[in-house]
């Protein structure tokens, strides 16, 4: 007598189901009644609790990820799709940085999912220029930094914007003058001296990055930055600095002695 089965052949199911069976089936039924299975709901439950007791740093990059899909994906268990998401991005940060077009190539992200995660992209990126804009470049450095970092640091491609300051270095204005490729970036000297007249800038700081990761400049950065130098020194406007954004580090062209 067979023991363990119910029946014959290779379709049968056993006659004691693992535990995964039983949560995938009773994950079923309560999604065809539009309720959360409890062990999905209960999960979430701790996750958020652990939140709000411990803030993002008591949980590892896919716990807080899946706090961000719970919104879009409310009937489903979304810790696989974090995964997935981490798997093909890398981190957090890159997740909810990454094009809507690649976003939407992973299997079980929809537009729903790739508003929200734009949302809080740019939620992060306002905070932190809150904390630049207005103010005094020298004494909020590291805010600066922070701010670039967080708009710019995990870009697939190479993004170029310029910060313009006046008379008492305060930020006035921040503007995105270009998009190019994963290592160009077209900028045009004359273009950025115009916009600087414009805003009646006195000086400005130069920010772009390198998808690679690597800040070093190359040697068209080098004469970019030297052309753009060149038009802006006749207007009367100083160039403060040329910062290349890395994954995990930035270049100041002032630091290492390439602007004048």
């Amino acid at each position: 007598m067979a023991h363990g089965k119910a029946g014959s052949g290779a379709d049968t199911l056993p006659l004691f189901p693992s535990q995964d069976l039983v949560q995938d089936g009773a994950a079923a039924a309560a999604l065809g009644t539009g309720r959360l299975p409890s062990y999905i709901k209960d999960h979430r439950m701790r996750l958020r609790q652990r939140f709000r007791d411990g803030g993002s740093a008591a949980m590892p990059d896919y716990e807080l990820l899946e706090l961000v899909l719970f919104r879009a994906l409310p009937r489903q268990d979304v810790k696989p799709l974090a995964h997935e998401l981490l798997k093909q991005f890398g981190d957090f940060a890159r997740v909810i940085s990454a094009r809507p077009e690649r976003l939407a190539q992973v299997k079980g992200v929809g537009e729903a999912l790739i508003t929200d995660l734009k949302v809080l992209e740019a939620a992060a990126q306002r905070m932190a220029r809150a904390r630049v804009m207005q103010r005094q470049v020298i004494s909020s450095w590291d805010a600066l930094l922070d701010y670039c970092h967080t708009a710019m640091a995990h870009r697939s491609t190479e993004h170029f914007r310029v910060l313009f300051l006046d008379r008492k270095n305060c930020l006035i204005a921040d503007e995105e003058q270009a998009r190019g490729t994963v290592d160009h970036v077209p900028v045009y000297p004359r273009e950025v001296a115009k916009r600087a007249l414009d805003l009646n800038a006195s000086a400005l700081i130069l920010v772009h990055n390198h998808p690679s990761g690597d800040p070093t400049p190359s040697a068209s950065d080098i004469d970019m930055t030297q052309r753009i130098n060149q038009a802006l020194t006749p207007l009367g406007i100083t160039l403060h600095d040329h910062l290349i954004i890395g994954s995990n580090a930035e270049l100041s062209f002032r630091s290492e002695g390439l602007l004048p």
